[in-house]
């Protein structure tokens, strides 16, 4: 098979898997009704599915170094399909919604990092960024697909049809997997084979990589929190001032498909561009974009409607921009044997941050509305600021990673 035709055919299978990720962000405006959840329980489901996605990806790393990247890929995705339908069919009030999602997230990190090591593997380092950034815009379709069947099917046929819509992508991505891996070599390679704490250690010494890391960290709190709470939000600006209800929740969640659908040309432009400039500056203008998306973004919920959708869409672009770069410098920056642990340290940081910020940002969304006197423009406000206050790190140690030499490894030296 072509390069053209495998990295086409894994991104629809990343397509699928990532229908699940945002079903619950999708209903989640209606769910916070149906089921009489506060603002704070609503994120804390949210932040059970990253909660377990990040013990995944943790464990995963150690199972690609050990068994390939191949067979853990495939042999997670059953898992996968199993703890989607599981939620869709059974979630129906905060505890089981609580426990069920965050068994989905649990089983779902496989079809990520497997995949990104695969891509590694199949090609060469002056390409790379600019693949890495197809299969993360595969998910970003993912996550639109899965915000325009919800939008469609909340108002029709209720939120429990779209949460089961969504939970059969991964049992197609399933498919499709099987088909395109069937022959590519199961990678296995002898060191990643020895002590997973051995191997642990050798990327923590490591600090051009833990820069990147940390870096990484700071990117995933704003983004994944940015990704709990847009449809919500949106719906709340279109309804603000005006009837709300379903109609008001189903076109936020359409607009917030369209800056998913949008921003997959920030991961293959990030991409591209990071292949061409160097990572680190991409990085650097991508991370600092998306911080003043979110100092302004939740102070604009009375501004005319169109404003706001296009914050939006740039809110997407820029903040998914340098996801595929963080992935590249990491396959530059640490050795081959030891890339799943290097994947498992800076999931369960990354992740552990993206799993906190959803309740977090619930959480300040909760005291605002709360507190006498306060406007709700003023408490979606604070709410969206406390995303970038848990950002503010991230420009910082990635200039300390370009000024160090060991980043002249990365897009040939192009830092």
């Amino acid at each position: 098979m072509s390069d053209g035709r495998w990295i086409a055919s894994l991104c629809i299978a990343r397509v699928g898997f990532s229908l699940i990720f945002v079903a619950y962000s999708a209903s989640l405006g209606l769910l916070k009704q149906e089921w009489g959840l506060s603002s704070a329980q609503a994120g804390l489901i949210q932040s059970a599915w990253h909660a377990g996605y990040l013990v995944s990806l943790f464990a995963i790393g150690f199972l690609a170094d050990r068994y390939g990247a191949k067979r853990t890929y495939l042999a997670t995705s059953i898992a996968a399909c199993a703890s989607g339908l599981a939620f869709a069919l059974c979630a129906d009030g905060f505890l089981s919604a609580l426990l069920l999602h965050g068994l989905a997230g649990l089983c779902s990190g496989g079809s990520y990092t497997p995949g990104l090591t695969l891509v590694s593997e199949r090609f060469a380092p002056m390409r790379r960024g600019r693949v890495m950034g197809y299969y993360l815009a595969a998910g970003s379709l993912g996550y639109a697909l899965s915000l325009w069947m919800s939008s469609l099917l909340v108002v029709t046929t209720g939120w429990r049809m779209a949460l089961v819509a969504c939970a059969l992508g991964p049992v197609a991505a399933s498919l499709v997997s099987a088909w395109v891996l069937r022959d590519t070599r199961n990678v296995l390679h002898p060191a990643g084979q020895s002590n997973p704490l051995r191997a642990l250690g050798d990327v923590w010494r490591n600090k051009p990589a833990m820069l990147a890391v940390w870096a990484y960290v700071c990117h995933s709190w704003e983004l994944l929190g940015m990704w709990a709470w847009l449809p919500t939000y949106l719906g709340v600006v279109f309804a603000y001032g005006r009837e709300g209800g379903a109609g008001a929740a189903g076109l936020g969640i359409a607009f917030a498909a369209l800056s998913y659908f949008i921003s997959m040309a920030g991961s293959i432009g990030g991409g591209i561009l990071s292949d061409r400039w160097g990572r680190t500056a991409v990085i650097l203008l991508m991370s600092l974009a998306s911080l003043v998306c979110s100092f302004t973004f939740g102070w604009l919920i009375a501004a005319p409607v169109w404003i706001v959708v296009v914050v939006a869409i740039a809110y997407n672009l820029t903040s998914i921009g340098d996801s595929s770069v963080y992935s590249t410098a990491l396959t530059e920056l640490v050795p081959a044997h030891c890339l799943g642990a290097a994947w498992a340290l800076r999931s369960v940081l990354g992740f552990g941050a993206g799993a906190i910020s959803p309740w977090v940002f619930g959480l300040v969304l909760d005291l605002g509305q709360g507190a006498p006197g306060t406007r709700e423009a003023a408490a979606w406000g604070w709410a969206w600021t406390a995303l970038g206050l848990g950002a503010l790190l991230g420009p910082l140690a990635t200039l300390r990673l370009r000024a160090m030499r060991e980043s002249a490894q990365m897009a040939g030296g192009k830092r």
